[in-house]
């Protein structure tokens, strides 16, 4: 009887460790407001237009606290069970891959396409949540305290889940990362809470990307030509909605030369347990498109992990 009881006690922690809910993998940040004021910015040529962004390798590697900063919220997460990727390794990878270029182009128009720095980061570690983190010292009769802006994005639309903001206890002699990380501490469950919520939908209903359906102006069809006796967007949307999860996603912008899908509900994983991001789920569209009764030219371009673009008619 002891045995049966054992075992029986066995088999529900086993159920209970097999029903945890999967945690999103996270990635922390200093936040585009933090590394304006320190000056961490830098130029990147966006198609020919010139845009600031923060410089992340540079705020590592001269900043004497993000470094701690990150380290400490990045322990509170992962004692929450949540999986954290190493932004600074990874940037140390991204600069390790110098002959990785910038713009992708059409081999036979020329027609081209960039990526940020930050897509370049979000698409070596394709984490789930960026959070990203600001702060600032007070000065007060009892010693230095920390007001701080804690702020989660989703990876691939960019859409704020999450925030917390609050102000610390002063105090005289903990050094800025740790009245940081105690300012954040009576906060952070309720920030967690909040991440775990929106991936659990995620998990349920899938995450959102961007798709675009364009064609090369030298094509000699359009997106209303008749394959088979529908037009070729009826195709495409009929493709879309069997893909995607529960069929969900909105058709913002129909014509004959531009399709635009946006909340586009994919699957978190493929059937290997790999991570699916926009390019993923379009390289599935791009086969469609190259098979028969198609049989067409399709170059495939993204932006970050969540936004992917079909151009039909060349590569």
């Amino acid at each position: 009887m002891k045995q049966i009881a054992i075992g029986f006690l066995l088999l529900l922690s086993t159920v209970e460790v097999f029903a945890q809910p999967k945690k999103p993998t996270l990635m922390i940040l200093p936040s585009d407001n933090w590394c304006v004021q320190r000056y961490f910015m830098t130029e990147f040529d966006n198609q020919g237009t010139k845009q600031k962004v923060p410089n992340y390798k540079q705020a590592f590697q001269e900043d004497t606290e993000i470094g701690q900063v990150i380290s400490k919220i990045g322990g509170l997460m992962i004692d929450r069970g949540f999986p954290l990727k190493d932004v600074e390794q990874e940037l140390k990878a991204i600069e390790a891959r110098t002959a990785e270029s910038n713009m992708t182009s059409s081999t036979t128009s020329g027609s081209s396409i960039s990526e940020s720095p930050l897509d370049k980061l979000k698409n070596k570690t394709k984490a789930d949540i960026l959070i990203q983190i600001s702060w600032q010292v007070n000065k007060t009769e009892q010693g230095k305290s920390i007001s701080f802006i804690l702020e989660a994005f989703d990876a691939y639309t960019s859409k704020r889940i999450a925030s917390s903001t609050g102000n610390g206890t002063p105090n005289t002699t903990d050094i800025i990362p740790v009245l940081l990380q105690n300012a954040i501490l009576a906060n952070i469950d309720p920030f967690a809470a909040q991440l775990q919520s929106h991936f659990d939908d995620m998990s349920t209903n899938g995450r959102e990307i961007l798709l675009t359906v364009k064609k090369w102006e030298s094509w000699d069809k359009n997106l209303e030509t008749e394959i088979n006796g529908d037009e070729i967007k009826n195709h495409i949307y009929d493709w879309v909605q069997k893909n995607a999860v529960k069929g969900r996603f909105n058709e913002s912008n129909t014509s004959e030369n531009r399709i635009d899908y946006e909340q586009v509900r994919i699957p978190l994983f493929d059937e290997r347990n790999r991570a699916i991001d926009a390019r993923q789920f379009a390289i599935n569209l791009q086969k469609y498109l190259k098979a028969a009764p198609f049989n067409f030219e399709v170059k495939l371009m993204t932006r970050g992990l969540g936004e992917a673009i079909l151009v039909l008619g060349e590569k």
